[in-house]
């Protein structure tokens, strides 16, 4: 009852900030070496070559689907963002093996927190590349999505794509 008469209404967010999901460094989607990625058919966003086997959140929200094969991770921003962090490329052939997850699905995160860990040797042996994308795959339903840049990145603290939903 307080917080009917004292409460502020929450505002809805509508702009998020995606920090990176990995350390390495951030390339443009069109320099993935698969088309599924390059040519944006998932979503826009950008890719990590990583210099670290270590994938945290990059915003607070939802997670919304852990693959079986643990090479991939679906979150839900708090503005409706559907983000897709696929680590490596042709990784779901190894179905799991050198990958450790931390979460699971309904699990809410924050920016940061640890989702998965991963072999970056048995990827890079086994695998086509170690590459990772970070895509928003409802781009369509997005009223923008700027993408920051490219170059070094630090998990969890660099940003990287900011995108608004209406």
């Amino acid at each position: 009852m307080f917080k009917k008469l004292f409460g502020k209404k929450e505002e809805p967010v509508k702009t998020i900030q995606l920090n990176a999901p990995l350390s390495g460094t951030a390339v443009p989607l069109e320099r993935v070496p698969d088309p599924v990625f390059a040519e944006k058919m998932m979503g826009d966003g950008l890719a990590i070559e990583p210099s670290e086997g270590l994938v945290v959140s990059p915003v607070d929200g939802e997670i919304m689907q852990v693959f079986p094969t643990k090479h991939a991770i679906g979150i839900r921003a708090k503005n409706g963002a559907e983000i897709l962090i696929h680590i490596g490329l042709e990784t779901v052939s190894l179905n799991g093996e050198g990958f450790q997850t931390y979460i699971s699905e309904g699990d809410k995160v924050k920016t940061g927190d640890k989702l998965v860990a991963f072999d970056m040797e048995i990827i890079k042996e086994k695998a086509k590349s170690t590459v990772t994308p970070i895509i928003i795959t409802n781009t369509d339903q997005a009223a923008s999505l700027v993408i920051k840049g490219e170059g070094k990145v630090e998990r969890g603290t660099s940003s990287i794509i900011e995108v608004t939903f209406e």
